[in-house]
């Protein structure tokens, strides 16, 4: 039988975990990073051509805080790592890594044109042709922050992973509401589901890259931008 003062010993567990969730700290913009190449580097001149329109949910919360582009040393790759300030669900946790950790990559040809785009999607990559498409574009879930090519059919994402169940989960309010007592932060995404698919908050990315650098190796630059507690997912799509 549960008592009351077990049901009191419990919340109090559960508020002190809580209060343990963790707390960003980005570290200062270091002077002397690894790998990282002037502004006016051709790599960096293309990385900035090449980086992409992201498209937020019109009512995210969360800020994007910092932003990495690397380009790879012997492909014609450019990866683009985003640290988004939270993810909106498990911030509450102390074994969570704070911030949110995604990331999105452009593959371009011998005129430097765009040609594939891959995107980082809750553990699975998604792929799309970008050829003769112009600009690359992103879309950036509401909350979570997977990202998804522009244009990409829904239906054709992985079944544990399609937009409804995402959906559904942003109405499991004792998770949200955990969440604010760790951090400033949504109680629910509180409109209809036509809504959590409307991206209409232009970013441009170029604009927002904290550094640029030239390494097939992303964690030595990462560590030192993001922090030792960034998610470190795998570094490229191949």
């Amino acid at each position: 039988m549960i008592t009351r003062g077990t049901l009191l010993a419990a919340l109090a567990g559960a508020m002190t975990l809580t209060a343990c969730g963790p707390h960003v700290r980005l570290p200062s913009h270091p002077v002397d990073i690894p790998f990282a190449m002037a502004e006016s580097d051709s790599g960096a001149v293309l990385a900035r051509q090449l980086a992409p329109t992201l498209y937020l949910q019109a009512d995210e919360t969360f800020p994007l805080a910092r932003a990495v582009a690397v380009v790879h040393p012997d492909r014609p790759i450019i990866g683009y790592y985003l640290l988004w300030q939270h993810d909106v669900t498990g911030r509450w946790s102390p074994f969570s890594k704070g911030t949110d950790e995604e990331e999105i990559w452009v593959r371009y040809d011998t005129t430097h044109a765009p040609t594939d785009l891959w995107t980082y999607w809750h553990g699975a990559i998604l792929h799309t042709s970008w050829r003769d498409k112009g600009q690359v574009l992103v879309d950036v879930q509401w909350g979570k922050h997977g990202s998804l090519p522009h244009g990409v059919d829904l239906n054709d994402l992985p079944p544990l992973r399609r937009m409804p169940l995402f959906y559904g989960m942003a109405w499991v309010l004792p998770d949200l509401w955990l969440g604010r007592l760790s951090s400033p932060g949504p109680l629910c995404f509180c409109h209809d589901y036509e809504r959590y698919l409307d991206f209409d908050r232009p970013l441009r990315l170029a604009t927002r890259l904290d550094v640029i650098a030239r390494t097939a190796h992303p964690d030595s630059v990462l560590t030192v931008v993001f922090g030792d507690r960034y998610a470190r997912k795998r570094p490229w799509p191949f």
